[in-house]
């Protein structure tokens, strides 16, 4: 789903708040309580939020949203990043390009690139760019999960660590205010670390809703990495943390 400015407001309150009450979200959107459980209930089917007894809050920290709901969840913002991103990638060059839905919409905005050289560990990356006469698709072996086609494990790890590429490009389900940066399944956090390690230069793709999300596992700090690609801008305190590092933030319009 695309969120209205309304349910945008929802998502931060219960943020902010960690758990809040319908009551207490219709006074302070000035809204009927029906139509605040409207907005809640499109929003916990999407995944966004979780019901509980008496109130609201965030969902699961160990379990991340459906693939299929993650495909076609702020598709829009995803597109428009992915965009702002093929407009900075030259061409020949080589690409480490991890698992995610924003990663994948890339991959298709680079389709018309010459002489890319994509190593990636995401089977829907591979046969987006196969068919394209400019890239040449190098796809890590491994253990494939079949609720997204990621390819990740040991042998993925050691495969991805004889490259050095020029840019890797890596999607994240977490990012905190002070930085850190976190998803769920540690075997994709171990592939992600790896990719980390063997780029010159790392963009980080993420769609506002990736601010202040919760998930369990530590992956890098944004430190690590060299340019955001986004859709709004980031929040106060995660912006000072980027300005510190020096990471380049690139909202997509």
């Amino acid at each position: 789903m695309t969120l209205n400015p309304r349910q945008r407001r929802i998502l931060d309150a219960v943020r902010q708040q960690v758990t809040v009450s319908l009551e207490a979200l219709a006074l302070q959107l000035e809204v009927t309580p029906q139509t605040v459980r409207r907005d809640v209930k499109l929003m916990e089917e999407a995944g966004l939020l979780a019901r509980y007894h008496g109130g609201v809050g965030l969902p699961s920290s160990v379990q991340n949203i459906d693939y299929s709901d993650r495909q076609v969840l702020n598709v829009d913002a995803k597109r428009r990043i992915a965009s702002a991103v093929a407009a900075q990638v030259p061409s020949h060059c080589s690409l480490l390009i991890n698992i995610g839905t924003t990663t994948e919409e890339v991959a298709r905005a680079l389709v018309h690139h010459e002489g890319l050289h994509v190593v990636t560990n995401n089977l829907n990356v591979a046969t987006i760019l196969c068919d394209s006469p400019g890239c040449e698709v190098i796809l890590a072996g491994g253990v494939v999960r079949g609720r997204d086609r990621g390819i990740v494990g040991e042998t993925t790890i050691d495969f991805i660590r004889q490259f050095k590429v020029d840019i890797g490009i890596i999607g994240i389900s977490s990012i905190e205010p002070d930085g850190t940066l976190r998803d769920f399944d540690p075997r994709e956090v171990k592939v992600a670390q790896a990719i980390i390690e063997q780029s010159r230069a790392v963009w980080l793709v993420a769609d506002h809703d990736k601010f202040g999300r919760q998930a369990l596992m530590r992956m890098a700090h944004a430190s690590q990495i060299d340019v955001l690609f986004t859709d709004a801008k980031p929040p106060e305190a995660l912006a000072r943390v980027l300005r510190e590092a020096k990471v380049n933030v690139v909202i997509a319009q």
